[in-house]
């Protein structure tokens, strides 16, 4: 049973209100449904807004943050759990310990840094967690175009491209994650 969630996202304040009214709802769902939040540990953009949601509707929150990103940005105090670590790699490793599946809403180099280690590591078999990728507006359509090419070009193979579920709204998350 799927009991926590990290979520990959953007930390801009300055996107288009779709995403930003997104992590909102996903963050309320999570916390009525008692899903845990395991995450980057930021307080801006869509990772502060999905944070504070979930604290706010009784669900805990779980932040892993690098000392150069804390000393950058600082952590998300008012969360459950902030851990200062060492590296972007321990970060990720802790993140990816602690969730039973992990979400992707809409970010920049950093979330596609995220969603591409988790799935290459599950490509390898390190995990068989699911990854769900939330297409809001379409913005990760370019995403599903390069994944088809990748197997076009069979630099993976046809079936790799399963290894990631899309979903086009926060709503649609909780009923796939009961079924999974």
């Amino acid at each position: 049973m799927i009991k926590s969630l990290c979520v990959y996202c953007g930390a801009s304040n300055k996107v288009d209100e779709a995403y930003l009214q997104s992590a909102l709802n996903l963050g309320k769902l999570m916390g009525e449904h008692k899903l845990s939040l395991i995450y980057g540990g930021g307080r801006n953009g869509l990772m502060g807004i999905v944070a504070d949601a979930v604290m706010k509707t009784g669900g805990k929150v779980t932040g892993f943050m690098p000392t150069h990103l804390q000393d950058f940005e600082g952590g998300h105090t008012g969360i459950d759990e902030l851990h200062i670590v060492d590296t972007m790699h321990t970060r990720k490793l802790r993140m990816s310990e602690l969730a039973d599946a992990f979400i992707i809403l809409p970010g920049g180099f950093g979330t596609l840094d995220e969603l591409f280690e988790i799935l290459t590591w599950k490509k390898l078999g390190l995990h068989n967690k699911p990854i769900i990728v939330i297409n809001i507006n379409g913005y990760w359509d370019p995403l599903i175009t390069l994944i088809n090419q990748v197997v076009i070009h069979q630099f993976t193979a046809p079936k790799d491209a399963e290894l990631v579920i899309f979903i086009n709204s926060v709503e649609e998350v909780i009923p796939l994650i009961k079924v999974l």
